[in-house]
């Protein structure tokens, strides 16, 4: 069997990223940029497997004194590799290797049912088979790219790993900005969303539009991975693609024990318990802005009863979404943080009726609006939404408004919010009091007033413009044509003194 040799040095997130690129540059030509995650994906999750199974293998052996029955017996390792299908086995290949690689990957997948079901063999669609599109020698190269580094668990750190997955999902998302939306949110807003809600270790955590699964690792990562986290990490996802990236996501990451369904959330929600939507201490999510055609029908006899304020309009899924999210948050405990398009604040017709009926229930905590061009393939004003089923005393009857359309990092191709934007934003939520231009602290009868619209400009104070007189300015503008007039001789003067003809 081929030893694996490491020849690369991976010390950094920065390292692992680069390394995982440079797959894709393998690709590149036969392969579209926005098709890269379809095939780097599922080689780096194989990969990992083996490396995870080889590393539990070298510990029983050294365990047992070398015995090799005891170190291959299927408790002692997280996945089960049937014969003929390690990634060694691949390398040992020299030809056919795209088919060798999708029967290995559906093998794998049989051999451990509940924890790998529908996730690599999703992947198996990929042209790996197709010899115009990949050849043996440039599936080669791949391979034995990937042979150059160990990647299991005692490697590095889980969300060092992660992580560099994390940023590759960042970059097929600046390569394909136009279907980025579907699978990537920009981390800093996750990071926003979950400092908000404040998970606590052994609370549930549930993103109904989970995408590649950010916001439950963020939210793991927020509660430091506690054990306690395990098997309470929930979500759904429509997208076949996203659902499997977004389990491959979390186990890279070194979550233990999560529960990713695939489907549509609004016709078909997985995630029930007795019949009825389960409920979770925390919900969150971006979800598919103003969603067409997402299923008004069914929802007119929702049997989970989510359809309690009525039916949004057929054309725009947005207050579908936040039925949802509300019917699945645990009473007393649960809070939500969603991502909307601003238009959910003052939209009319059937929305009204329902942000009117929102509002009502007095479980709307904090309303932040959110600069353009923040979202990868929506240039739409965004805003986020943040519920609580149970509010504070001081917190009753009462809505925070804040304007972070000004808080953001510019950047060439799209504005950002850095580390520090975050804290701003952060701060103007913890002290849940007035700020001048940026904050503001309402009242429901004063939302009644203004018709139920919560578009934070209705609400927020702005300092009145300077105006000077109009005499002060005339003057002014007098002065400044002068100095142009004498400026423009002076020049003219020291251009003839030079021996110019002007």
């Amino acid at each position: 069997m081929t030893n694996i040799v490491t020849t690369k040095s991976i010390d950094s997130v920065s390292d692992l990223f680069n390394f995982l690129f440079e797959a894709c540059n393998i690709l590149r030509g036969p392969i579209g940029q926005d098709s890269f995650k379809e095939y780097v994906t599922p080689i780096l999750y194989f990969k990992r497997i083996s490396d995870v199974w080889d590393e539990e293998t070298e510990q029983a052996l050294a365990e047992s004194g070398g015995d090799v029955e005891y170190a291959s017996l299927p408790e002692l390792h997280r996945f089960v590799i049937p014969e003929g299908c390690h990634w060694q086995d691949l390398r040992e290949r020299t030809e056919n290797l795209g088919s060798a690689i999708v029967e290995s990957m559906r093998m794998i997948e049989r051999a451990n049912p509940t924890t790998l079901y529908g996730v690599l063999s999703t992947f198996s669609k990929a042209q790996w088979t197709d010899k115009t599109v990949l050849t043996d020698s440039r599936l080669k190269d791949l391979i034995e790219h990937m042979s150059k580094v160990k990647l299991g668990n005692s490697n590095y750190p889980a969300d060092l790993m992660g992580d560099a997955y994390e940023i590759l999902l960042k970059k097929f998302a600046d390569l394909s900005k136009a279907k980025a939306g579907e699978f990537y949110t920009p981390r800093a807003i996750v990071k926003l969303l979950v400092r908000i809600l404040d998970p606590k270790p052994g609370e549930s955590i549930y993103d109904p539009a989970c995408g590649s699964g950010g916001m439950l690792i963020e939210a793991a990562h927020y509660m430091h991975y506690s054990t306690l986290c395990c098997g309470r990490l929930y979500g759904q996802e429509k997208n076949v693609t996203n659902a499997a990236i977004a389990k491959m996501n979390l186990f890279l990451h070194g979550a233990a024990d999560f529960n990713i369904m695939q489907g549509d959330t609004l016709r078909d929600p997985k995630i029930v318990q007795n019949g009825k939507l389960a409920q979770f201490d925390n919900v969150l999510a971006n979800p598919p802005f103003s969603l067409d055609k997402w299923g008004a029908d069914m929802w007119e006899s929702d049997k989970f009863g989510r359809n309690a304020w009525g039916t949004p309009p057929p054309s725009n899924g947005d207050y579908a979404w936040v039925q949802h999210m509300i019917a699945s948050m645990k009473p007393d405990t649960g809070r939500i943080g969603v991502v909307l398009p601003q238009g959910v604040l003052f939209r009319g017709q059937k929305e009204y009726e329902l942000r009117k009926q929102l509002v009502k229930t007095d479980k709307l905590e904090c309303v932040i609006t959110l600069v353009n061009n923040l979202f990868y393939g929506a240039g739409i004003p965004a805003c986020l939404m943040i519920f609580r089923d149970r509010k504070p005393a001081e917190k009753i009857g009462k809505v925070l408004m804040i304007d972070a359309s000004s808080i953001f990092t510019a950047k060439r191709a799209q504005n950002e919010l850095s580390p520090e934007n975050v804290d701003q934003i952060y701060k103007l939520y913890a002290d849940y009091a007035d700020v001048e231009e940026t904050a503001k602290v309402i009242t429901l009868r004063e939302i009644e007033e203004k018709d139920y619209i919560l578009s934070v400009n209705r609400y927020i104070e702005r300092k009145a413009a300077e105006v000077k007189p109009y005499e002060e300015v005339k003057a002014e503008f007098k002065q400044a044509y002068e100095n142009m007039v004498a400026a423009e001789a002076k020049f003219r003067e020291l251009l003839i003194a030079g021996g110019s003809t002007i």
